[in-house]
This record gives C-alpha cells, structure tokens and sequence, in this order.
C-alpha cells in the first residue's frame, strides 16, 4: 500500500472510533516518508485521543519542525501540551498560533527566527 492509501485508511480507521488503528497507519506513513507533515500532525491527533500525551507532543514537535509557519501544527501542539498539564508551553505555543493567523512568521524567508527568546515555554 503506497503513502496515500495508507493514510487515507487511517482516516478512515479515526472516523470509525479504531484509535490503535489509525496511530498504526499514520506511523506507518510517516515511516515511509518522516517529511511528511500531515502523516505527523494526524499521528499526533490520533495520539492525544487514545491519551498518549508524550508520543503526541512528539508527533506534534516533528510537524511545526517541519512547517514552522504552520497555524494548526502550533494549535494542535499546543492542545497536547495542555492535555499532558505543560501550560507553559502550551501557551508559547499557543503564541505562535496567534502570530501566524496574524500573517506573521516563526521562521522567516532567511530562516531567521525572531520569536526566539521572546516566547519560551
């Protein structure tokens, strides 16, 4: 089964409540290809739903390393750090959310990152 289909089983393993199922597909997808932002963003949403806050911060960390100016990867880290009671860093991530749907950036063009120092977890 090629990257896509195993995903699209995921999703539908996830819809059907089979959260052990779907964490074993989105696994599987992002160990065939580990740049794959939405294989780690859904691993990590299947994660939090079965409880598995510290896998699920770890999904979540690989995908906003991956697309740092991505709005919902530091939306959705930011709910597995509150799940796992890390509000402090649920808040800085939570920030970055808030910047990004202003139009601003975590990591700009020249790779700078001006947030850092400025948030922290």
């Amino acid at each position: 089964m090629d990257l896509d289909d195993t995903f699209e089983e995921g999703h539908m393993h996830l819809a059907l409540g089979e959260l052990d199922e779907a964490a074993a597909l989105y696994r599987r997808c992002v160990e065939m290809d580990p740049k794959f932002f939405d294989g780690w963003h859904a691993l990590g949403m299947a994660e939090m739903k079965l409880g598995h806050y510290p896998a699920a911060i770890a999904a979540g960390e690989r995908a906003v390393a991956l697309r740092p100016n991505d709005q919902l990867g530091w939306s959705s880290l930011s709910l597995f750090y509150v799940r796992n009671d890390q509000i402090k860093e649920a808040e800085a991530a939570g920030a970055k959310a808030r910047i990004l749907s202003w139009g601003g950036k975590v990591v700009k063009d020249d790779g700078t990152r001006p947030l850092d120092g400025l948030i922290k977890p």
